[in-house]
């Protein structure tokens, strides 16, 4: 039986070859990955924006039938400054910038 003989060259080749497909399908996997968190991405914001809107609609309806109804100043004032709030601290907390500091390490100077 004749052994297998290769020369330098073609090893070399052969482990270039093996390289650019290890290279080639972690480039596919990453892709792949990146899509699955877009989708994922958009899934959420979608969600997030149907709750919004739904929630946007019970509060004018309740604030519709108390208007519409004639309720006392109070109610009237409790209907109207209630949702104002939960809006201008969500707003606040959505237009805030803060700012991320990792902690040191032991010895790490800056």
């Amino acid at each position: 039986m004749n052994a297998l003989s290769l020369t330098p060259t073609q090893v070399l080749a052969g482990v270039g070859v093996v390289l650019v497909l290890l290279l080639v399908w972690r480039a596919g996997a990453r892709r792949a990955k990146a899509a699955a968190n877009a989708a994922r991405t958009s899934a959420r914001l979608v969600s997030l924006a149907g709750r919004v809107a739904l929630n946007a609609v019970l509060i004018v309806l309740v604030q519709w039938v108390v208007i519409t109804h004639r309720g006392d100043g109070w109610l009237l004032l409790v209907v109207l400054v209630v949702p104002a709030l939960f809006a201008s601290y969500t707003l606040t907390r959505a237009l805030t910038v803060t700012t991320y500091e990792p902690s040191r390490r032991r010895g790490e100077r800056r």
